[in-house]
């Protein structure tokens, strides 16, 4: 039977160590770490998640502000506001949630962002530098995967590590992540149109599975004693439960809790190291805005 590995656990040692450090600057500089989340519309899926990154930051010490905004905001409006964002010297973190309408472009709204200000990790540069293996703010999801590896003592030296999708939310920035040295994993990346897909899979000494398909990864697809991380949260109709429906991963966790050596759940792994890294990110951004030198 696979081990759990607690994201909960985890996310709350990082959010202790925001809240020290998030003390530590605001003794040092006379503000606390400014953070300014984006919503357009009313999707309550994003408004619940929006209002759990501001609890979190509230309670590690960060100045939170949720900027709402209807669905029909012209595009030029809302770069106007990041303009705002980006010369306000009170915030530090700048967070437009995604998904956007369709009326604007995700790729122009990510670019205006100040990538010293880009907590979510998306900006062009910090792609770079992030592929490059140069310090930057790196994309909240693969962040928290990575500290949940080295927190929970997985062994990625010189191991096998496969990545099954190539999202640039996940996917691709995860794969750059694993082969940085000091995690110095071999790192295959799989999709959709990969063949022999169970075959590659089963290489696998770490999976990480972010192909956004419920229960996707069976037991046949897993070696033996491998870790499984599984990002997916899919909801899947369900009539006995209250709501009509339950959450699953990318991962048929019972089936693979019988073959793997560790495994994240769904809900209560990855999801809450997501939220703990935006808050290390915006830490981070603050105390390296606060030693850059004027002009």
């Amino acid at each position: 039977m696979a081990h759990l590995i607690d994201g909960k656990a985890v996310a709350a040692a990082v959010r202790d160590e925001v809240a020290e450090g998030a003390a530590a600057f605001e003794a040092a500089h006379g503000r606390r770490p400014g953070l300014r989340v984006v919503l357009l519309g009313d999707n309550a899926a994003s408004q619940s998640y929006v209002r759990a990154k501001a609890r979190a930051a509230d309670a590690a010490g960060i100045d939170a502000d949720t900027l709402l905004h209807p669905d029909t905001l012209p595009e030029a409006d809302l770069l106007a506001l990041i303009d705002q964002l980006n010369a306000d010297p009170a915030v530090d973190g700048i967070l437009v949630q995604l998904p956007l309408p369709d009326h604007i472009d995700e790729a122009a709204v990510i670019r205006a962002i100040d990538p010293a200000k880009d907590v979510d990790g998306f900006h062009p540069e910090n792609v770079g530098k992030l592929v490059l293996g140069e310090e930057t703010l790196e994309p909240c999801t693969p962040a928290g995967i990575v500290e949940m590896l080295r927190r929970t003592n997985v062994e990625t030296s010189g191991a096998h590590a496969v990545v099954l999708g190539r999202s640039n939310i996940v996917g691709k920035p995860m794969a750059s992540l694993l082969l940085r040295r000091g995690l110095d994993c071999t790192v295959t990346v799989c999709h959709s149109r990969t063949r022999d897909l169970a075959q590659v899979t089963r290489q696998a000494d770490i999976l990480v599975a972010a192909i956004g398909r419920a229960e996707f990864v069976t037991a046949d697809m897993v070696k033996p004693g491998a870790t499984v991380i599984d990002v997916g949260i899919n909801r899947v109709e369900d009539a006995t439960r209250e709501r009509g429906y339950r959450l699953t991963g990318d991962v048929d966790f019972e089936a693979v809790s019988e073959v793997a050596g560790a495994l994240t759940p769904v809900p209560g792994g990855v999801g809450p190291m997501t939220i703990a890294m935006l808050l290390a990110n915006t830490l981070e951004a603050a105390r390296r805005r606060a030693t850059r030198p004027a002009g």
